[in-house]
């Protein structure tokens, strides 16, 4: 029987094709290493307790002591499959999915005879895989003897994917020079939208890796076409009315958001190239050119008449969040992307030591998308993390560490003018925060908020079938919502840099020249479909 989405989201199990895989939550701790005498800053290693029957260790786990103890590994078990293609034939007669290694090599101790011992002895063990097949992780012990055979599994190469090293958890080469060794945590090589790479949990270790050179772990590879973990529509809509954070704008902002189709019926523009004037754009977008590159050849602007300053300042009744459905992850997880439209981004404020000064245009642009990405896990249907995107970058932010409000829904803080987002109130400062210098980003709760999870539209779910969710007109418009408008943005910076002490006009001068280069004209965004996140994964 062939499954498709929504069969077995939050089921806590995953169908990978030839492997089904179970993520396991609870561990029996193993060893501790300390680089001081304060715990907090060591790492623990972890092994998966509580594991199924018929279902195999993949490897261990470990994690810096300062975090909860919030990982995963997920354990396998090889499984039948069936397709109507191959019912009524024979097909080859492939080896087995999952097969014990042929012995352990040592990759690294700490026992190297010192005398500075700070906890028991750890062992790291790589398991040596048949010909043909990969390790997924390493195994620890607290003794000198190696693992038994049997206590985890290779995977077949076929299906398997590259990974990479993510965040640094362990460095001990900088305290013991003559023990380089550095821990990691790994995700997948590819990722985004398209990606089949599923991360184990495991970790990624070695004490004289270059970055570049190929791992001797992978990730697993989700081969099952049919993606049966991803939420169906219905677990869709049910995520986001769980889930859906409330977006709080400052206090003092006044360029706040709006729908989509109100700002279209409100007069909004479209331009072409050589034409001095713009055409009404209706209501849904029809008329709005789709597909193609963003050429130049087309753009959206604010109305040309007296409704122009009104439409600046959006409309806070009528915005909705913009909302994308991916795989991530090789589909082991749900990304829910929300986008936030503003008809204008305010002008930046810059903050130099104790001076905070308002820019009188640089930094203001028609027409600003920004979004947030929730990551919710399929296993067990639980938000993971949220991605809170800022200007040219973002951040994950674990579940743990977010504000809530009414039980399981997260705040968003968009920043003051910019629309930028973080996960708690306070200013951000788009520099030097060392030397005090850089674009102020301030954000507070206020009585201005948009609750997504219930003022949001459904655009796009493409896992779905193109035939579920209509696509609207304006999101396949691939050019620039606001002209481009170029002005000498450093002779206002040097107005201000001329003004400060000499002491700091060196400083002050070297930062400005790291900013975005959106601080130097006005430069309408491209639509939410035109990003590289929109099929790609998160910058981070």
């Amino acid at each position: 029987m062939i499954a498709f989405s929504g069969e077995s989201f939050a089921s806590g199990r995953i169908s990978l094709g030839e492997i089904q895989v179970i993520k396991i939550t609870k561990f029996e701790f193993i060893w501790g290493y300390n680089l001081s005498q304060d715990k907090k800053k060591g790492v623990t290693f972890y092994k998966p307790v509580g594991i199924p029957d018929g279902f195999y260790c993949l490897g261990h786990y470990c994690q810096p002591n300062n975090l909860p103890l919030r990982g995963f590994v997920l354990v396998a078990r090889e499984v039948p499959i069936y397709s109507p293609e191959n019912a009524h034939t024979c097909d080859p007669i492939k080896p087995p999915a999952l097969q014990v290694p042929l012995d352990y090599t040592l990759v690294w101790s700490p026992n190297d005879g010192g005398d500075e011992k700070y906890g028991d002895c750890g062992y790291i063990w790589l398991p040596q895989p048949p010909e043909g097949y990969k390790p997924m992780g390493y195994l620890v012990t607290n003794k000198p003897e190696k693992p038994e055979l049997y206590e985890v599994r290779c995977v077949r190469s076929d299906l398997t994917d590259k990974c990479e090293i993510y965040r640094l958890i362990l460095d001990v080469g900088y305290k013991f020079p003559n023990l380089p060794f550095r821990v990691w945590s790994i995700r997948p090589n590819h990722r985004g939208m398209l990606g089949k790479g599923i991360p184990v949990g495991t970790y990624f270790c070695s004490s004289y890796w270059i970055p570049g050179e190929d791992m001797p772990i992978a990730c697993l590879k989700n081969l099952n076409p049919t993606l049966p973990a991803m939420p169906n529509l219905d677990q869709i809509h049910a995520l986001i009315h769980h889930y859906g954070p409330t977006v709080f704008f400052h206090p003092e902002e006044i360029f706040l958001p709006s729908s989509v189709t109100w700002f279209f019926k409100n007069g909004a523009q479209l331009f072409k190239a050589g034409s001095l004037y713009g055409e009404d754009i209706d209501a849904n977008g029809s008329n709005l050119p789709g597909g193609g590159t963003n050429d130049g050849e087309f753009w959206i602007d604010l109305p040309s008449d007296d409704r122009r300053e009104i439409v600046k300042h959006g409309n806070l009744e009528s915005a909705k969040l913009v909302v994308h459905v991916k795989p991530a992850l090789g589909g082991a997880f749900t990304d829910i992307a929300m986008w936030v439209f503003c008809p204008f981004n305010g002008p930046a404020t810059l903050k130099v030591g104790l001076l905070n000064i308002a820019l009188s245009k640089i930094g203001q642009h028609v027409g600003d998308w920004e979004h947030y990405t929730l990551r919710i896990c399929n296993f067990t249907g639980e938000l993971w993390s949220i991605y809170f995107s800022q200007h040219s970058g973002g951040q994950w932010v674990e579940a743990y560490d977010l504000e809530y409000i009414e039980g399981n829904k997260a705040v968003v803080y968009s920043s003051k003018s910019g629309h930028a987002s973080y996960p708690h109130p306070g200013m951000y400062l788009q520099g030097s925060a060392k030397l005090g210098i850089g674009v102020r980003n301030d954000c507070a709760r206020s009585n201005l908020y948009v609750d997504s999870s219930i003022h949001y539209e459904l655009v796009a779910a493409e896992y779905l079938g193109y035939e579920v969710i209509t696509e609207p007109f304006w999101l396949h418009f691939m050019r620039e919502w606001g002209p481009t408008i170029v002005y000498d943005s450093r002779t206002e910076l040097d107005k201000l840099i001329n003004i400060l002490p000499v002491m700091l006009r060196h400083s002050v001068e070297n930062i400005f020249d790291k900013l975005p280069i959106e601080l130097s004209g006005e430069e309408g965004p491209t639509g939410p479909k035109e990003k590289n996140n929109w099929v790609g994964d998160e910058r981070s």
